[in-house]
């Protein structure tokens, strides 16, 4: 059997990919923003109960131990902005398990970059002027939505007060899933569902639609601040188009005994579900300790940025080589 050995994108894409990233790159040097480099290993890995992390056994000269290939460089780049880096970004190679399809590949790269001063409304403003920079067509406007708004119109709850049990009986009749399916899932996992199979498609249709106040649980690594409703929110945003997630941005949490707490929380979930602990990233939080400074920070999805700049109907249509067919 012979086997397929050539690329998943055509020469002349990854030409095409090639310049959009030298586009990129000139754009955050206009702006006095430097790359940077950090490992794909680290010795914590995310814990976030959403994604499957992949680890590896090394041999080091403390023997063999396990370290955990980064589901993105944020880990290390807050070690940089610790040590008075400045503003950063990176091209960063990450990975998460499982994660394959029209829009996923479980190797992906990871534009990431981080603003010390920036209010969040700045780093929306940064981040939406970029892809409009990249896109060959003007996006349209920026529209910014409310989580809790978003979930009135589309479905008629509201995701921060209807009960857990509704959401989990409408979660399984708009997935078509049983609901003994959801029957142990917690209310973020619910609306987790909701948001990607009702609301996400609508998302970012002839414009660039920016998503704020998402539930306070929502925040991973992100400060929380309460919303015009007096409810605690996360301080983070989502930029979409085309019904595609492109970014997630915070407003960087710096205080190193609450990100503590919230590991400790997500490993605790983690046990809950039978799911494989992750070990905490110690050396993050002992640079939080030292003082992270007031900083926003955003990941953004390079190629699905460029698999939209260049009308590629899949992510491995901009890859050179898929996990396919690596």
């Amino acid at each position: 059997m012979t086997l397929n050995w050539q690329p998943t994108a055509t020469v002349d894409t990854l030409r095409e990919r090639a310049r959009l990233i030298a586009t990129m790159r000139a754009f955050f040097a206009a702006r006095d923003i430097w790359e940077v480099e950090t490992p794909v290993l680290g010795q914590g890995g995310s814990t976030d109960v959403h994604l499957v992390s992949l680890a590896t056994l090394a041999r080091t000269d403390k023997g063999q131990r396990k370290l955990w290939l980064q589901t993105s460089p944020e880990f290390h780049m807050k070690r940089l902005l610790a040590a008075d880096s400045g503003p950063i970004f990176q091209l960063a190679k990450s990975f998460r398990d499982g994660e394959v399809g029209a829009r996923h590949n479980i190797e992906f790269t990871m534009l990431e970059w981080y603003r010390p001063g920036f209010t969040l409304a700045q780093l929306i403003e940064e981040t939406t002027a970029l892809v409009a920079h990249v896109l060959p067509q003007s996006p349209g406007p920026v529209v910014h939505y409310r989580y809790r708004e978003l979930f009135h119109r589309h479905l008629e709850v509201d995701p921060f007060t209807t009960s857990l049990e509704t959401l989990r009986t409408l979660a399984a009749q708009r997935g078509n899933m049983s609901a003994q399916a959801l029957a142990e899932e917690g209310r973020d996992t619910c609306l987790d569902l909701l948001m990607g199979m009702v609301i996400e498609p609508t998302l970012g249709q002839q414009e660039l639609s920016v998503v704020v106040d998402y539930p306070a649980s929502q925040a991973a690594l992100a400060r929380r601040h309460r919303d015009a409703d007096g409810e605690w929110v996360a301080s983070r945003f989502e930029l979409y188009m085309n019904g595609i997630e492109l970014a997630n941005g915070y407003d960087e949490l710096t205080d190193a005994e609450e990100q503590r707490q919230r590991f400790d929380a997500d490993n605790a979930e983690r046990r809950r579900l039978g799911l494989t602990e992750v070990e905490v990233d110690a050396h993050l939080l002992a640079a939080l300790e030292q003082g992270l400074p007031a900083s926003s920070g955003v990941a953004l999805g390079l190629d699905r940025l460029i698999q939209l700049a260049l009308g590629k109907a899949r992510l491995e249509e901009v890859l050179a080589f898929s996990t396919a067919n690596c």
